[in-house]
């Protein structure tokens, strides 16, 4: 299977994040990367596609915040990386107000997501590096993986948070609509449910959005991923959050799966792009299902039964001494 990655993405490097009500050792760290690298055979650089096919998911406002976070942060007189601390949830929204303070509230949703020097430049490659696993697939290959640091899943059109600033699956999703594909299915299987790609795509009928994660009523990101959420206007029912209990195995886990598919086989998909987190791992230090390393390979093997042409893009996944087995067990599945 072709395999995107640029060095460039080893260059985001926070220090510290904020877990449980302590600062702890940033947990999405280059060693995931190294780990997955170190399993694959073959990994190809991507080209540079530009700023166009992100700008067809993030709005120029957040895109220029993002760019310039951590140059603004140090210039404000800080050290370290940029982290947010005050978030408009209470009362007007801030616009306009030229304080980097102001503006990491105002464009993120957690606190677990520092900006540091690099982090631009590595979530521009990984969504290139989803850009370029999206043009494999529309020049003929059966399925290709992005190896995308940081993730992306939980960023939204105008915010980021849960390690991710761009998103890429709805990168690689709107570049295949803008190539021609009519109507694209995007499967979320990361441990955490897919908030940001969920917000893209709310209101939108053409892309369905499917998702197995931990159930948001004890896992993050709490506010969304609940199974009453469907969609809404000319996404009504395009939507479809499966939220499962901790300690979630194979056998509740291929039931869920199995109602996924055929969700996406009765939606009419012409293009699959999944989110791919290894964080439902039994050893994931962050999170609580129980998959095994073997068992990746045969949920692999039932979503390439759909037939569907196939972007990967990675999410989550922090055992890292695993990492590199488990990703390499899931794309058995496709060979």
């Amino acid at each position: 299977m072709k395999t995107f990655f640029d060095a460039q993405q080893h260059d985001h490097a926070p220090a510290v994040e904020l877990h449980n009500g302590a600062y702890v050792p940033y947990a999405e760290h280059r060693g995931r990367m190294e780990s997955v690298l170190a399993a694959l055979d073959q990994v190809e650089s991507p080209r540079d596609f530009g700023m166009e096919p992100i700008r067809r998911v993030h709005g120029d406002a957040y895109l220029d915040f993002l760019q310039g976070a951590h140059a603004r942060w140090v210039a404000a007189g800080r050290s370290g990386d940029a982290h947010g601390y005050a978030w408009p949830v209470v009362g007007r929204r801030p616009l306009n107000l030229n304080r980097i303070d102001a503006d990491l509230g105002q464009f993120s949703f957690d606190a677990s997501s520092p900006i540091a020097a690099g982090t631009w430049g590595s979530a521009y490659w990984a969504a290139q590096s989803a850009l370029a696993a999206t043009e494999a697939v529309m020049d003929g290959e059966r399925a290709a993986f992005a190896l995308c640091r940081p993730p992306g899943h939980h960023c939204g059109a105008d915010y980021l948070g849960g390690y991710c600033f761009l998103n890429n699956v709805a990168i690689a999703a709107e570049a295949a609509i803008a190539a021609g594909r009519g109507r694209i299915a995007i499967l979320d299987i990361d441990y955490h449910h897919g908030n940001g790609t969920q917000d893209i795509f709310y209101d939108r009928g053409d892309v369905l959005f499917v998702s197995i994660h931990a159930d948001p009523a004890s896992d993050y990101p709490f506010f969304w991923g609940h199974a009453d959420e469907r969609g809404t206007g000319a996404g009504e029912g395009a939507t479809l959050n499966l939220p499962l209990p901790r300690g979630t195995d194979m056998n509740a886990y291929r039931a869920a799966l199995d109602i996924s598919l055929r969700a996406i086989s009765d939606f009419g998909a012409d293009m699959l792009c999944v989110s791919f987190g290894a964080d439902t791992f039994a050893g994931d230090p962050i999170s609580q299902f129980a998959l095994q390393t073997a068992e990746y390979t045969p949920i692999a093997q039932a979503i390439a039964g759909l037939g569907l042409p196939t972007v990967i893009t990675m999410e989550g996944g922090y055992a890292v001494d695993a990492l590199g087995a488990n990703v390499a067990s899931f794309l058995a599945g496709f060979a």
